[in-house]
């Protein structure tokens, strides 16, 4: 068994050489020499006619060349993402939450589909890896887990009155969330007025070397 291994992969190599590029090129090369050989042109020295043609095939014949290896679209995880936040939303209109933290979910969904719908936001936002870290984080962990808590907690707290209150808590973790989307939502901007800002320097340092910019007129 463990010599059967080197010889399967010596004849797979030699298989592959056979329908490379390079064997046949030189074998139609070789073919050309041998039909030399038939007319009388090379001679003698037909054999190394026809080897040297043969070499000389392989030589100029393009490399095998394995194909390019395909990554996933950038896209592609907000795709998985807009699915995600569909199941999520699904999952917390089962919830029986409390008005204010109703509240505080309206505008961070409407965040999120700002930026995950179709467009050239969610073409900025593809370029981010943090920024799609930041949002599958939110919605496949913190707020399943703020809701999750927040219904289990509340059951607790009927039977035994706990310390803290239960709605104050999730009202919270809602806000920090929205606080982080926030965030990367002021990065991307951020990101979009600093591309404004490099493009109009570069048009007044164009416009600097030109004869328009220092007020000559043109032909003078």
């Amino acid at each position: 068994m463990a010599t059967s291994r080197p010889t399967a992969a010596a004849a797979g190599r030699a298989l592959a050489y056979l329908e490379s590029a390079k064997n046949l090129t030189g074998s139609a090369c070789a073919l050309a020499g041998l039909a030399l050989t038939f007319t009388g042109l090379a001679g003698a020295y037909w054999p190394v006619v026809v080897a040297g043609l043969y070499g000389a095939g392989a030589l100029v014949a393009p490399p095998t060349r394995p194909p390019a290896p395909r990554f996933p679209d950038p896209a592609s995880p907000l795709d998985g993402l807009r699915k995600d936040v569909t199941t999520l939303r699904a999952y917390l209109a089962q919830v029986e939450l409390p008005p204010a933290a109703i509240e505080r979910l309206g505008p961070l969904g409407e965040l999120l589909d700002g930026l995950l719908t179709p467009g050239w936001v969610s073409e900025a936002l593809a370029q981010n890896p943090e920024g799609i870290h930041v949002l599958a984080r939110a919605v496949h962990r913190d707020l399943p887990e703020s809701v999750d808590t927040y219904v289990r907690t509340r059951w607790w707290t009927r039977m035994a009155p706990g310390r803290q209150d239960p709605e104050e808590q999730l009202v919270r973790q809602l806000a920090l969330l929205h606080g982080e989307v926030e965030e990367l939502v002021a990065g991307l901007r951020e990101a979009e007025e600093i591309r404004q800002q490099t493009h109009t320097r570069y048009l007044e340092d164009r416009g600097t070397g030109s004869t328009y910019g220092t007020g000559t007129a043109p032909g003078t």
